[in-house]
C-alpha cells in the first residue's frame, strides 16, 4: 500500500515538472551581447544591416559615408511584448557604445518597429525612419540637429518618440555636461520595465559607471501600444544634409517577463494619436482582489513545497533499514537471566539458613 502511494506521488510530481518545463520552453529566449563587430564577432545570425550600414574597423558605421546617408541595425528574430498561455508582459534592456562625429546631422535612434515595416526603404525621414509613409514606431532619439518643426529644444538632446518625431519626453544634455556629437565614445542604457510600465534612458561617457538616475523616465504602456504584434528592435541613423558619421562599437539586448497582475498607471500612447480615453480608476475592491491573489499564490507555493517534502520523506522512510533480531544476542540474554535467577535463589537460601540458626540459638 505504501509503495502504491509513493508511486502516485512520484507520478504527480513528474507531471508537474513536465508542465513547468513546457511552460518555460514556450517563453521567449531572445538575447545577444556583442562587445565588438570584428572578424571574431559572429553577429550575423542575430543582426541584420540595412542601407549604408557596414562593418568598419571592428564597429558598425550606420551612416556618414556620404550626404543623406541612412542605415539600420535590426534583430533578425522578432519579439512580442505580450506573451500568451499564461499571459505575461515582457520587459527589455539594451546597452550600446557609440560615437557621433562633430557635424550637425540627424544623429540616430533606438527603434522598435512591427513586422511589415519596409526595412530596406529610406525616404529621407529623421533618424533613418520613414517620414512620408506613416507607420507606427517607438524611438528614443539621440538628436544633434535643431529642427523647429518638431519642437526640438536644441541640437543636443535625447527624446522619446511615439509614432511621431515630436517627442513626448525630452532631456537637454547640455544640462548634464554631455555632448552627443563630440566625437568621443559614449554609452547608453535603455530599459523598459513591464511591471511599472516605464521606459528609462541613461547616458554616460565610456568607462563611467551606469548612472543611478535615468536621464529620461517616461511612463508608457507598450503592451497597449503593441498588443501581441511581433516586433523588431535595433538602431537607425541618418545624416540629413551632412556627412556626420554614426558608429556603433558594441550592442547588447535581452528580454525578461513579468506577471500580468503587476502594473501601474502608464502613459497611454494612443493619446498622442488623437484618441481620448478615460483613465482607469482602481477601486478598493480591486486592491483587495490583488492582495487575495497574492495570498493565494503564496499559499499555493507553500503547499507545493510541503508536497515535495512529503514525497521525499515518504521515499526515504520507505527505505529505512530494519535490524533483524540476533539469535546469539537473545541466547546470551537468556543465559544472563538464568544466572541471575540462580544467584537470587542462593542468596535467598543463605538468608533463610541464617534466620534458622538465629532461632535455634
Amino acid at each position: 500500500m505504501g509503495t502504491l502511494s509513493t508511486f502516485r506521488y512520484l507520478t504527480v510530481f513528474f507531471y508537474l515538472c513536465f508542465y513547468f518545463r513546457i511552460s518555460l520552453s514556450e517563453e521567449q529566449n531572445m538575447s545577444f551581447d556583442f562587445e565588438n563587430f570584428g572578424k571574431d564577432s559572429n553577429f550575423k545570425p542575430e543582426l541584420a544591416l540595412y542601407g549604408d550600414a557596414k562593418v568598419v574597423n571592428g564597429g558598425i558605421q550606420m551612416s556618414g559615408s556620404m550626404g543623406f546617408s541612412s542605415g539600420r541595425i535590426l534583430n533578425k528574430k522578432p519579439i512580442k511584448l505580450v506573451e500568451k498561455n499564461p499571459r505575461k508582459m515582457v520587459s527589455f534592456s539594451m546597452h550600446f557604445v557609440f560615437s557621433l562625429s562633430r557635424e550637425n546631422g540627424d544623429g540616430f535612434a533606438f527603434v522598435m518597429v512591427p513586422i511589415g515595416y519596409p526595412f530596406n526603404m529610406f525616404d529621407g525621414g529623421s533618424f533613418g525612419l520613414l517620414g512620408v509613409r506613416k507607420m507606427k514606431f517607438l524611438a528614443v532619439e539621440f538628436d544633434t540637429f535643431l529642427d523647429k518643426k518638431y519642437d526640438d529644444v536644441n541640437g543636443n538632446h535625447v527624446g522619446v518618440d511615439l509614432s511621431s518625431f515630436v517627442s513626448v519626453k525630452v532631456s537637454n544634455l547640455s544640462s548634464v555636461k554631455l555632448r552627443l556629437n563630440s566625437g568621443e565614445k559614449l554609452q547608453s542604457w535603455i530599459d523598459y520595465e513591464a511591471s511599472s510600465k516605464r521606459l528609462e534612458v541613461r547616458l554616460s561617457k565610456l568607462g563611467d559607471i551606469r548612472p543611478l538616475n535615468p536621464l529620461v523616465s517616461c511612463p508608457i504602456d507598450l503592451s497597449r501600444m503593441w498588443k501581441e504584434e511581433e516586433l523588431y528592435v535595433g538602431l537607425s541613423s541618418s545624416t540629413g544634409n551632412s556627412t556626420q558619421k554614426c558608429n556603433i562599437y558594441s550592442l547588447g539586448f535581452k528580454i525578461r517577463t513579468a506577471p500580468n497582475w503587476m502594473h501601474s498607471e502608464p502613459l497611454d500612447p494612443q493619446a498622442f494619436e488623437g484618441e481620448k480615453k478615460q483613465l482607469k480608476v482602481h477601486s478598493k475592491s480591486d486592491c483587495a482582489l490583488r492582495i487575495l491573489g497574492a495570498l493565494l499564490f503564496g499559499t499555493g507555493c507553500g503547499a507545493l513545497g510541503a508536497f515535495i517534502v512529503v514525497i521525499v520523506w515518504t521515499i526515504l522512510g520507505s527505505r529505512r533499514p530494519v535490524a533483524p533480531e540476533d539469535p546469539a544476542v537473545e541466547n546470551n540474554n537468556s543465559k544472563e537471566f538464568d544466572e541471575y535467577k540462580k544467584f537470587n535463589v542462593v542468596v535467598d537460601k543463605a538468608i533463610e539458613d541464617g534466620k534458622s540458626k538465629n532461632l535455634g540459638t
